[in-house]
């Protein structure tokens, strides 16, 4: 090894960039949060090619003297802290000083600035790190910041940028989140020199989320518990989608990526929303500063509060009163806290053993990519879950079992209680039609591709700009699943085919979820998330909880699953089957 030594600021500020600087709209995040910390009134945002030729944002907030306006450029210079007591009482958006000098390393940066009150301005332009040159210059009090030719110097990073189109819509959702976060500000974006979005200050932030969020009926909730404020504008629970992408969630005005929170305001939906769910809409979290640290990502994306319990539980009670008075919501259970811990720590951990089998209502959500082990409980046991113990798999080697067992009769509208040679059978009549109808699309994927049924009159269906990119990006493709969507604008497609096994289905909600589990597997080859995607449609076609079904049907289901290749689970990994054996039933009774 060599001497330890003091790396050069330009390197340091790579590296820097390496965590601040992903994509073309980490820049826009950064410099819009500079314009808002400025007490902008209005902020106009310009790119270029997504962002990788040009980002220019422009406010007309106080401007910076010219010496402020060099010293920005420095690492770790800011008017944003000046003890570590400030990290605890935090009032603006930035205060690293990190992000100027890591954006002006990987691109070409121009700062035209006019601090309120000078007759003049200052020009400061800064190419890949090097020295500043500066300049007098006219214009308005406020600052424009342009970021030219990104990662020009770092070419590798370069090759980690997306088509134009998710660059651009990515950027979007930046916009979108600080005009949500900021509904007293105007907001204007740009691309390739045309108007695509325009958010118009407002009074409120119910007013701000009516105009910018794509869904109907959305309601708005406000409550309190203790410091802990709560405002919501959120949409009907058959509005839910399939992950959380169209809902989003602010901490103290700041848009945060948090799973915790959004299963909060899940579970608030009580059991009409199904594991994996999430509602449309937005939700305004504001707590004391002191209690919730934002320091805990390199991009702010995260927080970490000191109590996560007080505020799930906050949120989801709180949420609920005012949910459930406009839409007609059951009582929640005891603990939704209690019950979130169980099902995202010991999910699968009853399955299998007779205790409590499957609660399709229940919050369990799959595992991370990381975690998930394909083909562990059969060729499409998507998602298995860690420590969840393995089902008898002597159980499904009798050819023919499920055909062999005499139904018996269907509880609570959702399990089918069956009577077999060794022993009482309990299944999850949803899991199991899943599992038949995603082993049906998914030969007919194999072999010629889903069949499709062709729409009279198309259905719109409204989603997040990165949805849209996504599907037109995959269109070839997702013709071959059955679907046939055409955008008709930056946040809305057309459906003109739907997959013939789920004709009877709502096409919004198809398209919905297929967008949001291109989403959640973006990055990744298309075929690579193909099974994923299947079982979502297969999840929308199948038998639900609830359903009665009569002998016929029941009888019919089990024929259908000898012919299927599985080993007792769902396409997402959830058991399908309970099996209590004579001999154990007969110890439990005394005989």
């Amino acid at each position: 090894m060599g001497r330890i030594r003091r790396l050069p600021d330009d390197l340091a500020n790579q590296i820097a960039a390496g965590e601040v600087v992903e994509r073309p709209s980490s820049i826009v995040k950064e410099l819009v949060e500079n314009a808002l910390d400025a007490n902008a009134t209005r902020v106009t945002v310009d790119v270029d090619n997504g962002g990788t030729t040009l980002v220019r944002v422009s406010d007309d907030g106080d401007g910076m003297p010219p010496e402020d306006a060099l010293l920005a450029l420095e690492r770790h210079a800011t008017s944003k802290i000046a003890r570590i007591d400030d990290l605890l009482a935090l009032g603006t958006f930035g205060f690293r000083g990190e992000a100027l000098p890591s954006i002006a390393s990987v691109s070409r940066l121009l700062l035209r600035t006019r601090a309120r009150g000078s007759a003049e301005g200052i020009s400061v332009f800064v190419d890949g790190g090097g020295a500043a040159r500066t300049e007098p210059a006219g214009g308005a009090v406020g600052t424009t910041i342009e970021v030219r030719d990104l990662f020009y110097n770092v070419p590798a990073r370069r090759k980690f940028l997306k088509a134009t189109g998710t660059e651009s819509a990515h950027v979007g959702d930046v916009v979108l989140g600080a005009a949500l976060a900021r509904p007293d500000v105007t907001f204007v974006l740009t691309r390739d020199g045309r108007v695509v979005r325009e958010y118009l200050r407002t009074g409120s932030r119910a007013e701000r989320a009516a105009g910018a969020v794509s869904s109907e009926g959305l309601v708005s909730c406000r409550a309190s518990r203790g410091d802990i404020v709560i405002e919501a504008m959120l949409a009907p629970p058959e509005r839910a989608r399939a992950g959380a992408t169209g809902l989003s969630i602010l901490v103290n005005g700041r848009p945060v990526k948090d799973r915790f929170l959004a299963r909060a305001v899940a579970q608030a939906y009580g059991s009409v929303l199904e594991g994996g769910r999430y509602p449309v809409g937005v939700v305004w979290l504001d707590v004391p500063p002191g209690v919730v640290d934002v320091n805990v990502h390199p991009q702010k994306a995260e927080v970490r509060f000191a109590d996560g319990r007080a505020v799930f539980d906050a949120i989801t009670r709180e949420l609920h009163a005012g949910l459930a008075r406009a839409f007609g919501l059951p009582a929640l259970g005891a603990n939704p806290y209690a019950g979130h811990l169980r099902n995202a720590l010991s999910a699968g951990a009853l399955a299998t053993s007779g205790g409590a089998p499957f609660a399709p209502g229940a919050e369990r959500e799959p595992p991370s990519r990381s975690e998930a082990h394909p083909g562990l409980f059969g060729a499409a046991s998507l998602f298995a879950t860690p420590g969840a113990p393995a089902p008898d798999l002597a159980l499904f080697a009798t050819e023919g079992l499920y055909g062999s067992l005499r139904f018996v009769g269907q509880i609570k509208g959702t399990y089918l209680v069956c009577e077999g040679t060794d022993g009482l059978y309990v299944l999850d009549q949803h899991a199991a039609a899943e599992r038949v109808t995603f082993d049906r699309l998914r030969l007919a994927h194999a072999e010629r591709g889903v069949g499709m049924q062709r729409l009279l009159v198309p259905a719109i269906v409204e989603l997040s700009a990165s949805e849209v990119v996504l599907l037109e990006e995959h269109a070839e493709e997702i013709g071959r699943l059955g679907v046939e969507v055409r955008a008709i604008s930056d946040a809305s497609v057309a459906v003109h085919g739907v997959p013939d096994l789920l004709l009877r289905q709502d096409p919004s909600r198809i398209v919905r979820d297929l967008a949001a589990e291109l989403s959640r597997t973006a990055g990744r080859p298309f075929k690579g998330a193909v099974d994923l995607v299947l079982a979502t449609m297969a999840c929308h076609g199948s038998v639900r909880a609830g359903d009665a079904l009569g002998r016929e049907e029941a009888e019919a289901l089990l024929r259908a699953l000898d012919r299927v290749d599985f080993a007792g689970h769902c396409p997402h990994g959830r058991p399908l089957i309970m099996r209590l054996a004579f001999s154990e039933l007969e110890r439990r009774v005394g005989r």
